[in-house]
């Protein structure tokens, strides 16, 4: 019997609230680009993202606001803006698949982007925003499958800088097709 999983609703307004790493302008820019991205790709406001992850496809339902004419003249830079969304999405999509949520932003030099951390939930023992993994994202505009799971390889080598006692996540989001890869390594 073939496993058909209901899609997760993803969002992009919920980057303004509640992720502690983001201020609400920061999950605000965030949001847009990753908007912006998807409209660029001609998707609609709702599209279906595809996660791979774990072997397995994890559907999403991703939910955009209408791109204007001045978010389209702000985010021009189209390489600056595809690297603004994806991690946008994948800031919602670790979230939803892990149960982690970025609570800081990690520093340039080592290897990756954000510290993942449980967030106020008494079930899981931990301490309120305690460093518990790493995030590191990379975004693709439009490009096939190969190339997506060769950025997940390049930035498994890359994340490998910082090996410690904490796991990395790897998430590539390409935005034509639109799909992800996610990978734990550690």
């Amino acid at each position: 019997m073939k496993d058909e999983r209901v899609p997760i609703l993803l969002n992009l307004t919920s980057l303004t609230v509640e992720i502690p790493a983001l201020t609400p302008a920061l999950g605000g820019m965030l949001a847009e680009a990753a908007a912006v991205c998807f409209a660029n790709q001609g998707h609609g406001e709702n599209c279906l993202l595809l996660v791979q992850w774990d072997s397995e496809q994890h559907p999403f339902i991703l939910h955009r606001f209408p791109v204007s004419e001045v978010m389209s003249r702000a985010y021009r830079d189209m390489q600056e803006t595809t690297e603004l969304g994806a991690c946008g999405v994948a800031i919602l999509v670790v979230r939803e698949l892990t149960g982690y949520s970025v609570i800081e932003r990690s520093v340039k030099g080592t290897g990756f982007d954000y510290w993942m951390g449980a967030v106020n939930d008494a079930s899981t023992g931990l301490e309120p925003l305690e460093r518990k993994a790493r995030l590191e994202v990379s975004g693709i505009l439009s490009g096939e499958t190969a190339v997506g799971e060769a950025r997940v390889r390049e930035k498994i080598r890359q994340t490998r800088r910082s090996v410690g006692e904490y796991p990395a996540y790897i998430i590539v989001v390409e935005f034509g097709t639109p799909q992800a890869w996610m990978e734990q390594d550690g």
